[in-house]
């Protein structure tokens, strides 16, 4: 049940019944009419754009609209009160009976409540985290995990057909880097002084486990060979290994990608066929949209694979990008983008209508390339979606946290997680919207304060599993089953403090579908404080006054519709804690 879109019918079908005319004589388009929460909730429960958005095309002056349908608005029994605010706004209050179908609603739906079903479900792609296999994960990769795994989280409620998938960088020169560094190691574990990392190669002790099961495996067979014979024996073992390392490290912090996709595949050829990525430059030539030319520099940096000679380019700029982009160099060797071009078209034809690429704050040029990409291959109909994190700073006590030990240069997902807990980062990574810089201080966020987010939100819910475990000894034999609170006398609940958090539950349905049509988990995380706080401020008043206790002795009646608003409190937090990939607990510990 969303009260905003049952309102903002009620709003049009009134506009419609006043069978109003624009000044050709049509009746007015009333696609931009809103119904939504006010600014302040003094003003009310509701406010409509209705008389601001159609006046014009009405010649009417707004507030004289407002008043037509004030007075209409006005009739209606879930309507106690609405009035004309500034140059035309109207304010609705709504009748205390919808406050209490919305509390139905909770309880018959329980943690689906505001999850939508679509049929048939739309199939989305979200592609995130997708670090090189060259280590364990580091802090830089935290925030466009978590982000990337709630988002995916979200659309799988909002009605969508989600693959959360992770793009393997197992092709570039950095994966013979990792080979020769293991093969160091192997040369460690065989009992050979290696002495001082040399620099390009990578030094943390991570890889020390993959020369050791290198030696178990092959002895010293390797070291007797060629580097153009070991090196793709070591390279298949060293991505395994990294790969075995990465899922355990996103484990920890609760991300499970259901596809790991190689980039490696994409460059592939088998017996008389081409590479995908040769597949992929076909269809754009038969498109024509592939010609051989040349490239200005690019403005600042220039790319290590940018070149002053005739190659063969895309089109991008024909597609909104910025510039036409290179598919194959002037040696006829591949570009990184025509692996990212041919990996957008597995995509496209493994039926995704939706694809997002959570990346970091250093890819901040990918978006228009990547949606130029999908325009052409798909032709337009698959829509791709960026998101950029941007950097995460680590804190202890407001000062910077050292490096890593174990990684060489880098502090790793494993030991943030280690130290505080999955829950805390997770919460806190989406307390921001992606793309500001955050701030995460390790001792902030396991206090146990109303300026900890995560603990003020689970705490929340622990309270009401408390208030039940309450009133499981205060009132013995009071039957509290789902039914029973199904059953209860909702109009009790007339305290100003119950009927705004009755009105913050029922916010619920179009705050989730809001935050995944504008892809922003956050907004997630923003509601469940606000609805924890209400929560726990009503809580609070009952400590000074009794009367609005959630228990109240001698009255089974009063208590039961108090019990069936904590159900509903406690039902909408898990299910956001559950979005978020958060643990909702039944106690603080």
């Amino acid at each position: 049940m969303n009260i905003f879109a049952d309102f903002t019918q009620c709003v049009k079908s009134v506009l419609q019944a006043l069978d109003l005319k624009d000044t050709n004589g049509v009746s007015p388009d009333l696609s931009r009419v809103v119904v939504e929460a006010p600014r302040d909730p003094e003003h009310g429960d509701l406010a409509t754009n209705a008389a601001m958005v159609l006046a014009k095309s009405l010649g009417m002056k707004p507030r004289d609209l407002a008043a037509k349908l004030v007075e209409k608005l006005a009739e209606d029994s879930e309507v106690s009160e609405a009035t004309i605010a500034g140059p035309g706004f109207i304010n609705i209050r709504v009748a205390p009976v919808v406050w209490y179908r919305v509390l139905a609603n909770v309880l018959e739906q329980g943690a689906r409540f505001g999850s939508v079903a679509l049929s048939p479900a739309p199939k989305v792609n979200v592609e995130y985290v997708s670090a090189n296999p060259t280590g364990p994960m580091h802090v830089g990769h935290i925030r466009g995990a978590v982000v990337g795994d709630a988002l995916a989280n979200l659309l799988t409620f909002t009605g969508n057909d989600v693959v959360k998938e992770y793009y393997i960088n197992d092709a570039g020169s950095q994966i013979d880097t990792l080979a020769r560094s293991a093969f160091l190691r192997y040369r460690e574990a065989l009992g050979e002084d290696i002495g001082e990392i040399p620099a390009g190669l990578y030094p943390g002790d991570y890889l020390k486990p993959v020369g050791v099961h290198l030696k178990d495996e092959f002895g010293e067979t390797l070291k007797a060979m060629d580097e153009s014979e070991w090196l793709p024996i070591v390279k298949e073992r060293a991505i395994a290994s990294m790969l075995d390392l990465i899922r355990d490290d996103l484990a920890s912090l609760g991300v499970a990608h259901e596809v790991f996709f190689s980039e490696k595949s994409l460059h592939e050829r088998g017996e008389g066929n081409g590479s995908r990525i040769d597949y992929m430059l076909d269809g754009l030539r038969a498109k024509g949209l592939v010609y051989e030319g040349t490239l200005p520099p690019p403005k600042g940096q220039v790319p290590e694979d940018w070149e002053d000679r005739e190659q063969t380019l895309f089109r991008a700029s024909d597609f909104g990008d910025d510039t036409d982009r290179a598919l194959k160099k002037s040696d006829g060797s591949y570009t990184y983008f025509a692996a990212d071009v041919a990996y957008f078209q597995d995509k496209f034809e493994r039926g995704f209508k939706e694809t997002i690429y959570v990346l970091g704050a250093d890819h901040g040029g990918y978006a228009k390339r990547l949606q130029a990409v999908g325009k052409a291959v798909s032709d337009g109909q698959t829509d791709v979606v960026v998101r950029f994190c941007q950097l995460v700073k680590l804190m202890r006590d407001g000062e910077p946290v050292k490096m890593s030990k174990r990684s060489g240069d880098f502090i790793t997902l494993r030991e943030v997680v280690d130290e505080v807990g999955s829950d805390p980062v997770r919460f806190m990574m989406l307390y921001r919207k992606n793309d500001a810089p955050l701030d995460f201080d390790f001792k902030k966020v396991t206090e146990q304060s109303k300026d900890n987010p995560v603990f003020y939100v689970q705490y929340g819910h622990a309270r009401c599993c408390s208030i039940f475990r309450e009133a499981s000894k205060k009132v013995p034999g009071l039957d509290f089953s789902e039914a029973a609170l199904a059953d209860a006398d909702f109009t009790l609940l007339s305290d100003s403090g119950e009927l705004e958090l009755l009105a913050k539950i029922a916010e619920w349905p179009k705050l989730v579908a809001s935050a995944s049509e504008t892809h922003e988990p956050h907004r997630i995380a923003y509601y469940l404080y606000e609805l924890a706080s209400s929560l726990h401020s009503q809580y609070n008043r009952g400590k000074d006054l009794p009367h609005l206790r959630f228990i109240i002795d001698g009255n089974e009646k009063l208590t039961l519709a108090r019990l069936a608003l904590v159900k509903a409190i406690s039902c909408v937090l898990a299910s956001g804690l559950a979005i978020l990939g958060v643990n909702a607990p039944e106690e603080m510990r």
